[in-house]
């Protein structure tokens, strides 16, 4: 890094991001050192400049008594009230001219000031306080020192500006951020949801007989005794440090809980997507290829079959068949046995492979219709070309908004294929938990479920910005 980056990436990306009230807010939590420094540096140079404030007020009280004596004010009165009424007989709107006129004189004023400001600022170049601070600071840079400086204290600060300036390190930052509000939002009113519930814990678990001195103590050590906003910042401290604490019952580590329980919900919602992904999106490609075909009709009457069937029905139905009647497989999950797995893969990915299917189908046969594909035809390229390049890869959007809801609601616990399969997943303990309520359990599942799918659907949108050309574009001419 050195003159070139200064002049063609820091100054040119930190002038944009001053432009943007939360980038800005960013760039000096970020770089605060450095402000800090450049702000005393720049009251001591320019302190001249600020004790000639007084002298600047009259500068513009001046200027202003002049151009009101040249009628300019009500020359520009005039010209904004003919450009009012063009806008609104062009818009064929009938504005009361009371509006009007409140518009006129917010406008008139604006520009006046503006003048003003112009008339000021051409006689001493000195006086623009506000835009000189952003010019000056920029120009520090160039300094070698003050560059070394703020590199050394505001490392964070160049970082920042390095992922703003890379379209798609920027889009991820963005989204980043956006899931960091959701996670907190989501806590914020699951907790207050539960705050205000009428169900006691401690009751609930020390049971109705129990003394008030014993709920009083259980209260006390869980800190449930504690203010709403108290339990409320150690709970959204527990986030950033991972401590949940621990749980009511059992007196477990709510974080060592939901890792324990994590590998195994993981496990069966990936095969089940890899198994429903191989299925419907082949079986989608050919029905749109042939549609209103036998093959058409016939697997979209099982993909209906397989979005119609309830997944406990489903599972209830294998147990019957393939475990009690014919003995292939184990009737409930044995951790370690994969020969377990096939029945809760095949249930929990059912309902997902028949959606994709659809999805694809209706997809693949909107884009088949587009010009484009037609000129891909003509152009001479085989069918098989033009349908897994120029067909598939625009149709792929939709398909993978439906995948990446579908699979973020696999991880945060399909509740009952694991009751059914007697799957000691994460689905089963907050649900076994929140009639308790377990208030660290159901707090970090609930905050696991919000991570898994606000990560979830950062992965799709990353996903978008190489699938749709629209976003790509976008941000290439940001």
């Amino acid at each position: 890094m050195g003159t070139g980056y200064v002049e063609n990436v820091l100054k040119k990306y930190l002038t944009k991001m001053f432009r943007l009230p939360l980038y800005r807010l960013f760039l000096i939590i970020c770089g605060l050192p450095v402000f800090i420094v450049y702000g005393l540096i720049y009251l001591i140079k320019y302190s001249s400049i600020s004790g000639e404030k007084t002298g600047i007020r009259h500068e513009k009280q001046r200027i202003e008594d002049e151009l009101k004596a040249k009628g300019v004010d009500k020359l520009l009165a005039i010209e904004v009230l003919e450009q009012l009424n063009k806008k609104y007989a062009f818009l064929n709107k009938n504005v009361p001219s009371e509006k009007i006129a409140a518009e006129q004189k917010k406008i008139v004023k604006q520009r006046f000031d503006e003048e003003i400001n112009a008339q000021l600022f051409k006689e001493n170049p000195a006086a623009d306080l506000s835009h000189g601070f952003l010019t000056h600071f920029l120009d520090m840079f160039s300094n070698p020192i003050f560059f070394m400086f703020s590199l050394l204290l505001g490392f964070p600060m160049h970082i920042l500006v390095l992922l703003f300036s890379n379209p798609y390190m920027k889009y991820i930052f963005e989204r980043l951020i956006m899931m960091i509000f959701v996670v907190f939002g989501v806590t914020f009113l699951v907790f207050t949801i539960l705050y205000m519930s009428p169900m006691d814990p401690a009751t609930n678990i020390l049971g109705q007989h129990a003394t008030a001195d014993t709920v009083a103590e259980f209260n006390r050590v869980y800190g449930l005794d504690a203010p709403y906003f108290e339990q409320l910042m150690r709970t959204f401290r527990g986030i950033v440090t991972f401590d949940m604490g621990i749980s009511f019952i059992g007196n477990e580590d709510v974080i060592a809980s939901i890792m324990r329980l994590f590998p195994i919900t993981l496990l069966i919602a990936f095969w089940s997507l890899v198994l429903s992904l191989v299925i419907s999106i082949p079986a989608g490609i050919f029905s749109a290829i042939k549609p209103y075909s036998v093959f058409d009709y016939g697997f979209m009457f099982i993909a209906l079959l397989g979005l119609s069937i309830p997944s406990f029905w489903q599972g209830l139905l294998f147990i019957l068949y393939f475990s009690i009647n014919w003995g292939l497989l184990p009737a409930l999950f044995i951790e370690g046995n994969w020969l377990s797995l096939i029945m809760p893969l095949v249930v929990l990915g059912t309902s997902l492979a028949a959606t994709v299917a659809r999805m694809t189908r209706s997809s693949m046969l909107e884009v088949i219709k587009q010009d484009y594909v037609t000129t891909a035809k003509a152009k001479g390229l085989s069918y098989s070309t033009v349908v897994i390049k120029h067909v598939l890869g625009n149709a792929m959007i939709p398909i993978v908004t439906v995948v990446g809801i579908q699979f973020g609601g696999m991880l945060g616990g399909a509740v009952i294929t694991e009751r059914v399969f007697n799957i000691r997943g994460l689905g089963s303990l907050i649900v076994d938990r929140q009639f308790i309520p377990d208030i660290p359990v159901v707090m970090a599942g609930v905050i696991y479920v919000a991570i898994i799918v606000s990560i979830t659907n950062l992965a799709v949108d990353i996903l978008y910005a190489f699938l749709d050309p629209r976003i790509k574009s976008k941000m290439k001419s940001y």
